[in-house]
């Protein structure tokens, strides 16, 4: 088995799966063969050997299989009810949220040095990433992490993440949180992110 990390608290439950499985290995971890059959089918290798994975680590957290749906803006919740759900994956991760009560959302991203290039699309010009162990680059991560974290949370259509999102200052350390307020929905709410860096990844997550 490959779960990397668990996390529980005040209900919320977080889970991280490294994929080291085949697609076929992951299937056999699993019992209720009809609810995958047609990801089996349409799903290329790679895209189905994360989605089993999300599935392997759900059913690991909630100790039975829970059978995913998703509405019609792409937010995936359980058929059953039982908890809100929150998934990401990146190369390697996958990443699992639920709280049985309030809304949630996470991401998960791999380090890469590409975000320098595409930084001017997603960084404000009052957000001001600060180095950390002589890179910018986790923190430019972060910055990612966090306002896709948020668009998540507020599922909400046409996000601009320069325009509608904004992370406040904050000194970037191996776990810690952060703050970020958003503009797209008329009550310009602050948020509490959560945050984990790996160095494989970033990990951000946040509860309503």
């Amino acid at each position: 088995m490959s779960l990397y990390r668990t996390h529980q608290d005040d209900g919320l439950l977080l889970g991280i799966w490294k994929v080291e499985e085949t697609a076929e290995s992951l299937l056999g971890m699993l019992d209720n063969r009809g609810w995958y059959e047609e990801a089996v089918n349409r799903f290329p290798e790679k895209r189905l050997t994360e989605w089993l994975a999300v599935r392997v680590l759900l059913k690991t957290l909630c100790g039975e299989e829970k059978e995913v749906a998703y509405y019609p803006s792409g937010r995936p919740y359980l058929k059953d009810g039982s908890r809100h759900i929150s998934i990401s994956h990146t190369r390697g991760y996958v990443a699992v949220l639920l709280h049985p009560s309030r809304e949630v959302g996470i991401d998960i991203e791999q380090y890469g040095t590409k975000v320098e290039r595409v930084a001017s699309r997603f960084i404000r010009e009052d957000e001001l990433p600060v180095f950390w162990r002589g890179s910018r680059i986790y923190s430019l991560l972060l910055h990612w992490s966090a306002k896709e974290t948020l668009f998540k949370l507020i599922d909400s259509a046409e996000v601009d993440f320069i325009g509608h999102q904004r992370i406040l200052p904050f000194v970037p350390s191996e776990e810690g949180e952060l703050e970020a307020r958003e503009y797209k929905t008329g009550q310009c709410g602050t948020f509490r992110i959560y945050y984990l860096v790996h160095p494989d990844f970033v990990l951000t997550w946040t509860v309503k």
